[in-house]
């Protein structure tokens, strides 16, 4: 049997965005960086970020904001010390890091750029909404000087630049058109569209990263990216990002396990599943695990159980019904099969695989799924018997330990 006889896929409806049409989307993994604002987090050590960088190499990923430098000397060593493992190792990923607008946070990042003889982009950021003026008693006029400033340094340095405009999807129109449009002027070859404080709904999303594209790049006439930078305060960091590609963004953020500020970023892990299954990103995502558990660690924060792909119970269950469809799948001996019969997400796709547990939801499908895998008896009536009896009155998923001493009691 053919996929497209086995899964009839609504994504793909006439009505529905068609993927197939999207060309190179890059992936700008913020980790490093915004993912490190996170007031829960431990900054990793160098060894740990150097590893996290190679792992993001091997995935795809285009770009890595390996720091802040502005922040201080700690920060100033780190960046200096990943830029080098870049140039070293022969990465393929490329380098940015972010600046405030103010010349102070931009030389360093210069000044590293051409110690270490690496291209680095500065991503120079400044707040942009009413909201945020009104705090800091900006006026227009003071950001464009403050913004212009910074931006025709860092491109005097030979850095590129990016600029960011901070909570632009609570920003007015003609603010964000005064920013990006001097931005362009002064030589800025990327705009990032940032939902700094997580406003925005997928509909916000696209009517914000269409406006700058349609009212802002494309009458300049420049050779202009945009990038969605987006935050999960409302749940809706992966939608809105994928409603950002959708409305023109060529360049997308997220970080690790989506840590961050408040609630977290977009879900770099997340966002590499989905735009593999939407035939967009073609990397090898097997050492994706290893990318979620070395930053878990590092960062010293919980992979919560349920989380998407890689928490524990990703791929396991201990329901019958469940059980008894992934057994008859490969019954037929076909490991495709088995891998999508009860999961959307294929676990080989990221290094996993179906895991069968018996609890007290479970069958006796479970109990002989359990005892094959491991070389153990499944047609021992007997055996299974004690199993399944133990497991109906547990009010828990049984341990290993638990059923290894059933199986060794007889």
């Amino acid at each position: 049997m053919k996929e497209k006889d086995l899964i009839y896929d609504w994504n793909q409806s006439e009505t529905n965005f068609d993927w197939s049409k999207v060309g190179e989307i890059q992936l700008d993994d913020e980790t490093l960086r915004d993912g490190l604002q996170n007031p829960s987090v431990i900054d990793p050590s160098i060894e740990d970020k150097i590893r996290l960088l190679h792992l993001m190499d091997h995935l795809g990923i285009h770009t890595a904001d390996i720091g802040l430098p502005g922040a201080g000397p700690r920060a100033v060593a780190a960046v200096t010390a990943l830029a080098r493992e870049i140039i070293d190792s022969g990465l393929s990923i490329s380098a940015n890091c972010a600046a405030r607008t103010m010349l102070a946070d931009v030389r360093p990042i210069a000044e590293i750029s051409q110690a270490v003889g690496l291209p680095i982009e500065a991503c120079t950021f400044i707040g942009s909404s009413p909201i945020r003026q009104y705090a800091e008693g900006w006026t227009l006029e003071k950001m464009l000087r403050t913004s212009e400033e910074s931006v025709t340094f860092a491109i005097k340095e030979g850095l590129s630049v990016m600029m960011v405009t901070e909570d632009t999807t609570r920003a007015r129109p003609e603010d964000l058109k005064a920013l990006y449009g001097a931005a362009i002027e002064w030589g800025a070859k990327r705009l990032c569209v940032s939902d700094t404080v997580g406003h925005a709904t997928p509909e916000g999303a696209r009517a914000v990263v269409r406006f700058v594209v349609e009212e802002i790049v494309k009458p300049s006439g420049e050779d202009v990216s945009v990038d969605w930078h987006g935050h999960r305060d409302r749940g809706f960091g992966l939608a809105n990002t994928l409603a950002a590609i959708e409305a023109g963004a060529t360049r997308v953020h997220g970080t690790a396990l989506g840590i961050g500020e408040r609630s977290g970023n977009t879900e770099m892990d997340l966002l590499l599943v989905n735009l593999k299954l939407l035939g967009v990103h073609d990397a090898d995502l097997t050492v994706l695990p290893e990318y979620c558990g070395l930053a878990a660690s590092a960062c010293g924060l919980p992979l919560g159980h349920s989380y998407p792909v890689f928490g524990e119970d990703a791929f396991r269950t201990g329901t019958g019904v469940h059980a008894a469809a992934i057994v008859k799948a490969e019954a037929k001996g076909d490991a495709w099969l088995a891998d999508r019969i009860y999961s959307g997400i294929p676990a080989s796709m990221v290094g996993r695989k179906q895991r069968i547990e018996v609890g007290p939801m479970s069958g006796l499908s479970n109990v002989k799924y359990w005892l094959r895998e491991r070389g153990l008896d499944p047609d021992d009536q007997a055996l299974c018997g004690r199993i399944f009896d133990a497991a109906k009155r547990s009010d828990h998923t049984l341990t290993e330990s638990e059923i290894l001493f059933i199986c060794q009691t007889p």
